[in-house]
């Protein structure tokens, strides 16, 4: 996990050296244009390298023409504020130093520290992903079961048909389809269109509360849930498939045993084996990739939506510190991930390799 960590921040700080638009560029790009909140928002107290960046702003107002240029004094002052007076191996070691306690600085336009941002999204992110993850599973194990026990009956059929529909069409569209007929779209005004909860939401009791939760909670719920539940469903029906085909199906079959006691007392510990060791991997899926385009037709401002607009705003503190986030919950998932096939089954030993 760690040298796979170092090497992902590695390489996605390499990237960053390269791409244009920097905070720096930004800022010298608000100042030619006679916008001088490109120094404003260095710093929302009024630290000195705001003040003498304002100064010089001032003081050089008519030189800030394109051609003209920038003062250079200005230019290394940016610099030595955003921390790029320093070399980048320098500032990457420092980065990740800091980081081993979770120090991941301040955004450089929102005043804030990164963590704090990243907390108050977290919920969010954390609602769309585990209500998502567990219906998904809910829906896609019963039915994956059903369709390799009915294997090529029309039942099997008419629900691939349903499969390759749910899979064919993504999140972020069936999620407009959803605002279109039931979110004031076009058709109904049935369930609210933005945010995770209502205005009033603190004035209301604990049960109405609840209510008003799973209420804004449905529409995005249900468009993500559409758009993942078909891979589960397949490799739960295959996996039951190639198991029910097995020499030790057979010979539980030929000592009498029913066909219920045969398929969950013998077929699903091996079958679900894969299926089950996947749910770490497939929440956070959900939670930092599938979930962004949702979070943005539905006004929920959650993990996904917060790394995006840093990306755009070439907010590095954001970007970083989300991406670190993001990277190690991943491989902490795996190690999860690969703890499960042992709990189990065990007979599966990592030692024993």
């Amino acid at each position: 996990m760690i040298p796979t960590l170092l090497g992902i921040m590695l390489l996605n700080f390499v990237i960053i050296q390269f791409a244009p638009g920097g905070p720096i560029e930004r800022t010298i790009a608000q100042i030619k244009g006679f916008d001088t909140s490109g120094t404003q928002n260095i710093t929302g107290d009024s630290g000195d390298e705001a003040v003498a960046a304002q100064k010089i702003t001032t003081q050089n107002n008519a030189k800030y023409q394109g051609s003209k240029g920038i003062e250079p004094e200005l230019i290394k002052q940016l610099e030595e504020f955003y921390g790029f007076d320093k070399p980048p191996t320098e500032r990457f070691v420092q980065m990740m130093l800091n980081y081993l306690s979770f120090d991941f600085g301040n955004s450089f336009y929102q005043d804030r520290s990164v963590i704090g941002l990243i907390v108050d999204k977290m919920p969010v992110s954390i609602s769309l992903g585990l209500w998502s993850t567990l219906i998904i599973y809910l829906i896609s194990i019963p039915l994956g079961i059903k369709k390799a026990v009915r294997n090529g009956t029309k039942f099997d059929v008419y629900t691939s048909f349903i499969v390759v529909i749910g899979n064919a069409i993504p999140g972020f569209l069936f999620a407009i389809l959803l605002v279109v007929l039931f979110a004031g779209g076009s058709f109904w005004q049935i369930f609210p269109l933005r945010g995770l909860v209502s205005d009033n939401f603190d004035e209301l009791s604990t049960w109405s509360q609840i209510l008003d939760y799973a209420h804004h909670l449905v529409l995005p719920t249900l468009a993500l849930v559409i758009g993942g539940f078909a891979g589960i469903t397949i490799l739960t029906k295959n996996s039951f498939l190639a198991e029910i085909s097995k020499q030790y199906v057979l010979t539980a079959r030929a000592k009498g045993l029913g066909e219920r006691d045969v398929l969950y007392k013998h077929v699903m510990r091996n079958a679900m084996l894969i299926v089950i060791a996947g749910i770490p991997a497939a929440l956070v899926g959900i939670l930092f990739t599938g979930a962004f385009m949702v979070e943005v037709i539905f006004s929920l401002d959650g993990l996904g939506l917060l790394g995006y607009n840093a990306v755009i705003g070439r907010d590095y503190p954001i970007i970083f510190g989300t991406l670190y986030m993001f990277t190690l919950l991943g491989l902490v998932m795996s190690l999860i991930r690969d703890v499960s096939y042992t709990l189990i089954d065990p007979r599966i030993s990592f030692e024993g390799r």
